[in-house]
């Protein structure tokens, strides 16, 4: 399977997009360099988007956001890596459990920013494609088989990579914007 149909399939049926994930076996920084990274262009390049039907926006502001989104999405990778490696060391113990754990944390965040892109394109204030974000508990409670989650850990687990995941990038992005002169 490509990272592509890995991509589509984890997102549709988590399950057995998490099935094939494991049986793919393709490295997290090609997955990173293949999907993530041009999927970061991609977001920023979206950012433009909206100037079409929105006088008010300026090239600058465009920017801008398209730089604080990228810098955004690309911390949350690190920091949420680190955070959830601290808060369940034994998924980083061997090599194997610390690129399953970097892989979930990979493909949920590449989800995320396919709704941001998708948010861009769309010409309205209200766009309903951020309540799409609830289903990531989902593809994340699917995804703890993946990581060999221990069974009593399964609900504890899930709601903190969640919230790690949705809040993070959005912390991170609103830390960033109160250094942006307006």
């Amino acid at each position: 399977m490509s990272i592509w149909q890995n991509i589509w399939c984890v997102i549709t049926a988590p399950r057995y997009g998490w099935e094939l994930i494991a049986e793919s076996n393709i490295p997290t920084g090609k997955v990173m360099r293949t999907a993530y990274m041009p999927l970061m262009c991609v977001l920023a390049l979206s950012c433009f988007v909206p100037m079409i039907y929105d006088r008010t926006i300026t090239f600058g502001s465009s920017l801008i956001t398209g730089i604080i989104l990228v810098s955004a999405y690309s911390v949350s990778y690190l920091i949420i890596y680190y955070l959830l490696g601290g808060f369940y060391p034994e998924m980083v113990r061997t090599e194997g459990g610390s690129a399953r754990l970097k892989d979930f944390i990979l493909y949920n965040l590449i989800f995320l920013v396919l709704l941001i892109i998708l948010r861009n394109l769309l010409p309205s204030d209200f766009t309903p494609v951020l309540f799409l974000m609830v289903y990531l508990p989902w593809m994340a409670y699917r995804g703890t088989e993946h990581l060999y989650v221990k069974k009593d850990k399964v609900t504890k687990f899930v709601i903190i990579s969640s919230a790690l995941l949705l809040l993070m990038p959005i912390a991170i992005k609103a830390f960033i914007e109160l250094f942006v002169v307006k």
